[in-house]
């Protein structure tokens, strides 16, 4: 089966992995797919082929000759919200955390099963390309969402978000003064059968979208914490005194 994107062209995925024999096997398997395959084995040679819109997700190896993934992925953040898995042997819960606060949207430890690495990127491609759109535009507190652009904005002012992020954002915008439950969050963007994602993780995700649309993080405004029942997005925005 071919995975397409909406304009009919396959999928393009940007592999970065310093493991000749884990390339070749996952290449393999992921050509098979359908996919179109990037590869790149050091760091240098990764920002050497980084281009920002040309790829639909990135894979990165954490440990590799010249550097960590954590950084290219911090670069990447930079300026794209494209999809990005983390790879790794390291599987302590601090590596996990740390791979998805910094922007990654998923992280697999080695070793794994095929199957389950192909499943994995199935599923991060299709929450990101299939993400439902009932509207053209959502504008509240200042925040605004072109739907049909994949755009964000705040005071007129683009932001970043990844993809993760940016389907969070659009639940919250949607569903505006409503106390969404973890439960009910995690169940209409992820897969049910993922448990791999759970609160600890969607509290990272929440925490890192605040940063970048919040006035203080620290005290936020726009998606607001309900005690013992989730979170809300608050319309009745208090104004900065």
């Amino acid at each position: 089966m071919e995975y397409k994107t909406l304009t009919g062209a396959p999928k393009h995925i940007f592999f970065v992995e310093d493991d000749l024999s884990l390339i070749n096997g996952l290449s393999f398997a992921m050509k098979k797919q359908g996919y179109e395959i990037w590869v790149a084995r050091t760091c240098l040679e990764a920002e050497g082929l980084w281009q920002d819109g040309k790829y639909d997700l990135v894979i990165l190896d954490v440990s590799l000759p010249d550097g960590s993934g954590y950084d290219l992925c911090r670069k990447i953040r930079e300026t794209s919200g494209v999809p990005v898995m983390f790879l790794t042997a390291a599987d302590e819960e601090t590596d996990i955390i740390m791979g998805l606060d910094i922007g990654g949207d998923d992280y697999i430890t080695k070793p794994f099963k095929l199957a389950v690495f192909l499943s994995r990127v199935n599923a991060l491609l299709r929450r990101s390309g299939n993400f439902p759109r009932k509207d053209t535009e959502l504008n509240s507190n200042g925040i605004k969402v072109q739907l049909l652009k994949g755009e964000v904005s705040k005071n007129g002012t683009k932001i970043d978000l990844t993809a993760s992020e940016y389907k969070l954002l659009c639940l919250f915008m949607e569903n505006p003064d409503i106390v969404l439950s973890s439960e009910q969050i995690l169940s209409r963007l992820w897969d049910r059968d993922e448990n791999y994602i759970d609160n600890s993780t969607l509290t990272v995700y929440i925490r890192r979208l605040r940063t970048k649309i919040e006035d203080d993080p620290a005290d936020p405004q726009n998606i607001v914490t309900v005690r013992r029942m989730g979170y809300k997005w608050n319309t009745r925005h208090r104004s900065p005194s």
